[in-house]
């Protein structure tokens, strides 16, 4: 009896796993990833058939050659990922992601040519800075969507735009921080300059840890705290909520405003970063263009099914094969085959209970098989 008890415990256990929304998110973001890979495949032979292999090589191990340079750039999606999956748990899409970076990036350098301080300090204010840019940028379609019910992905579009030329504008118009003769910021003084990792041919720094440590401080937000689950029971269904005593009008605003400020983060953590050359540091040429890091962090989100762990996962996975698919110029193809290879992959990951359904037949019976191996097993 006792054995069959501890059988029986073992089954459901595994069971349990199998069946968890957890592994159905990490399944159906495989699949996806698979799929998007040979259909990527498919149409680098109809490219170039003779050297789609080695293209394609190239798109899967690239990314081992530069690590560091996969961490730095998995960084600001991995923030602006954080931005719009935050957002989706209280039912809001934040769409305006790009504006709330240049915000923040913009209030990042802002306060690194204005400030004198030391290091530390120095590019920690610079980083709080940052956050408080993008924040009041997200701030602003939340305050519409709760006051007016007027709907976030409007107003989160425009301010896109709207961000993107005030920073130009602001940024031409500062002549501590704009260099006419190069068209470009000029270099940040030392001291606000992230810490590097000290990793040879590559920008990667400490902002790769702050990331990855806001990203588990929100999982535990949204799944270990009252908030979090009053953030989550609106998304859910606000009227319901309402009823229940939370207020849905003062959660949109804060989670809009926590969203942007995780979106000025990423712009603060890329213009912050050491370049790779002595004595210089990254700038930003105020072009009139979005900041293409704010749309490629709804990729991320989505494929990590909008949660703060999987999103960190996802960022990673997409900046590896997108430093894979710099490498594919060299056999002939385009560098937006990478961009075409992405796409494909987060068109799957949009029918992910369609893909968990036509795949759960099959994870079924894996339960039953652990369980008869460890009945198999000696001494059981």
């Amino acid at each position: 009896m006792p054995d069959k008890v501890v059988k029986g415990t073992e089954a459901a256990y595994f069971k349990k796993i199998f069946k968890g929304k957890a592994f159905s998110a990490f399944i159906s973001a495989l699949l996806a990833i698979i799929l998007g890979l040979i259909i990527g495949f498919i149409v680098m032979l109809s490219a170039h058939p003779d050297k789609a292999a080695t293209g394609f090589r190239a798109i899967l191990t690239g990314g081992f050659i530069s690590l560091g340079n996969v961490f730095y750039f998995a960084t600001p999606i991995l923030m602006t990922g954080l931005a719009v999956g935050f957002a989706f748990k209280m039912g809001l899409f934040n769409i305006g992601a790009s504006g709330q970076y240049t915000m923040g990036m913009y209030f990042a350098l802002y306060a690194g040519f204005t400030f004198r301080l030391s290091s530390p300090l120095h590019w920690i204010i610079c980083i709080l800075a940052g956050f408080l840019g993008g924040a009041l940028w997200g701030l602003i379609p939340g305050l519409f969507k709760a006051l007016l019910n007027v709907n976030e992905v409007i107003t989160s579009i425009m301010f896109n735009y709207i961000g993107m030329y005030l920073v130009d504008m602001w940024v031409q118009e500062n002549p501590k921080m704009y260099v006419a003769a190069t068209s470009r910021t000029a270099y940040l003084p030392a001291s606000a300059q992230l810490p590097s990792l000290g990793i040879e041919n590559s920008s990667v720094n400490v902002s790769i840890y702050i990331a990855i440590g806001i990203a588990v401080i929100l999982f535990i937000i949204l799944n270990m705290t009252t908030f979090g689950y009053e953030l989550k029971a609106t998304g859910y269904n606000r009227h319901a909520s309402k009823y229940a005593g939370m207020n849905g009008t003062k959660n949109i605003i804060i989670a809009m405003a926590i969203a942007g400020g995780m979106a000025g983060l990423g712009g603060a953590f890329a213009i912050l970063a050491p370049a790779q050359i002595a004595g210089s540091s990254m700038t930003y040429e105020p072009i009139n263009r979005l900041a293409a890091n704010g749309f490629n962090g709804i990729a991320v989100a989505l494929l990590g099914n909008n949660s703060p762990l999987g999103i960190i996962i996802s960022a990673i996975f997409i900046s590896f094969i997108q430093r894979g698919g710099t490498l594919t110029s060299k056999y002939g193809f385009k560098p937006e085959i990478i961009d075409v290879v992405i796409a494909i992959i987060i068109y799957f990951s949009a029918f992910s209970m369609l893909m968990t359904i036509v795949a759960g037949k099959y994870l079924r019976r894996i339960p039953a098989g652990i369980s008869l191996l460890f009945r198999k097993m000696p001494g059981r």
